[in-house]
């Protein structure tokens, strides 16, 4: 079973180019998790026939929002955190507005686990979220996933808006402290480890040069000078059902790339 994780930074522009329908020919992936789609359910004409689309959209329009399709049906599906963690946490919002209304996360379950797809808060370039970030929506997230946890493991993916450790990015030194490498950010990637999570594309490989994010600015996905910040985690004991998982750079349309990883059925 092959699992694709895209945040594709506006569905409808990606599918105007062509480059969407191209990408599912190519990978037919079983499940595909998009973020920051920036759509409702019915505007972008996805044409998928034989997947099931689930979509949670932001209420602020063309903001946000993710969706996951499926060639297999889930057997439910959580829109966003359940109203006991938003409420424990206080995801009312900030002056950005309301985190728990901006479609970030979709759960389906399926027969042997969770999928869980998230579009993380940035924390922005003058770390003005990085509070609501720290506080609130990791540790919101983590308890999320452990309450998913107690009936089925976690397949869980997305943009995490975090480069977890040095190698996954290109310039760390410089960028220590600042928006999507901040101590606070890597303890929040690092509390999902600690909690029993694994990353699954180190499962497989440990070099740097590595990414799926890059600027727009000085031709840098060209010179490949980017962040890794797109993630699957799986629970620990899918360790042996994880068989391969790969960073696709050459898939074209958005300022990420897509994230995969194939398992055992």
């Amino acid at each position: 079973m092959k699992l694709y994780s895209w945040n594709v930074n506006g569905i409808r522009a990606v599918i105007n180019k062509g480059l969407f329908a191209s990408f599912i020919q190519a990978e037919q992936p079983d499940i595909l998790c998009l973020q920051e789609t920036k759509a409702e359910k019915g505007q972008a004409v996805t044409d998928l026939p034989g997947y099931e689309e689930y979509w949670n959209s932001a209420d602020k329009k063309g903001y946000s929002g993710t969706a996951i399709f499926s060639k297999i049906k889930p057997l439910s599906v959580i829109n966003g955190f359940t109203d006991d963690i938003a409420q424990k946490y206080n995801l009312a919002g900030d002056d950005y507005g309301d985190p728990a209304k901006e479609g970030r996360i979709i759960s389906a379950e399926f027969d042997k686990f969770w999928v869980v797809t998230v579009y993380t808060p940035n924390s922005k370039d003058d770390l003005s979220r990085l509070s609501l970030r720290h506080k609130q929506w990791d540790p919101a997230f983590l308890e999320h996933i452990k309450s998913l946890e107690k009936t089925k493991p976690v397949l869980c993916c997305g943009d995490f808006n975090v480069a977890h450790t040095e190698l996954d990015l290109a310039n760390p030194k410089q960028n220590i402290g600042k928006h999507g490498f901040t101590n606070e950010e890597r303890a929040g990637f690092d509390a999902l480890i600690s909690a029993g999570l694994f990353d699954t594309f180190r499962k497989f490989n440990h070099e740097n040069g590595n990414y799926t994010w890059w600027t727009h600015w000085a031709n840098a996905r060209a010179r490949n000078i980017g962040w890794r910040i797109d993630y699957w985690l799986a629970s620990k004991m899918l360790s042996d059902s994880v068989v391969e998982a790969h960073i696709h750079p050459n898939v074209l349309g958005s300022d990420h790339c897509p994230v995969s990883i194939k398992i055992k059925e």
